[in-house]
């Protein structure tokens, strides 16, 4: 199997999020966690002044393009171009150009792998987000992604649901 890479995929103006969004239920719906791994919409936090009070927020760091961790084949080519509000890979004609290591370091996104100290089985309490405070199982440990996969209680069923590795802690 080749190797997961970063490409670049150009969208309609004000479509990043959507686009994000659209990407990710298909990445769900056809079972492609294994072959596209992480889709990303750059923030950066910017201070902005109006009616002269200083407000911090969050703006595109690439206003019309998303970033995507991927492995490219005919199949994630084909879901990624083919999702409603992208218009392109980045790169000459058809063929995606993937970025170097040195386009990745301003972005301040790194591939250093996260060494944790739990495993299958072990019990666990998640410190943060949504699910804080809640008690699971780990059912599954995705090191790419880093993320852990646990079986919570909802609505009376057990449910998994992925959790990053930094907000997890071992019981």
């Amino acid at each position: 199997m080749s190797e997961a890479k970063w490409y670049v995929v150009h969208t309609y103006s004000g479509y990043e999020n959507k686009v994000k969004a659209n990407i990710e239920k298909t990445i769900e719906n056809r079972h492609l966690e294994d072959q596209i791994l992480e889709v990303r919409v750059p923030l950066q936090d910017v201070v902005e002044m109006k009616n002269g009070t200083a407000k911090q927020v969050q703006k595109k760091l690439f206003p019309g393009y998303v970033l995507l961790n991927m492995i490219m084949n005919d199949d994630t080519w084909y879901v990624v171009r083919n999702t409603r509000g992208v218009t392109g890979f980045v790169g000459p004609g058809s063929k995606p150009v993937p970025l170097t290591e040195e386009e990745m370091l301003p972005l301040g996104i790194k591939d250093e792998p996260v060494a944790v100290d739990f495993a299958e089985g072990d019990q666990v309490v998640v410190t943060g987000g949504v699910w804080k405070d809640t008690a699971g199982v780990i059912t599954a440990i995705n090191m790419q992604k880093q993320v852990v996969t646990i079986n919570v209680e909802l609505f009376g069923r057990e449910t998994p649901v992925e959790i990053s590795f930094a907000e997890v802690k071992k019981l």
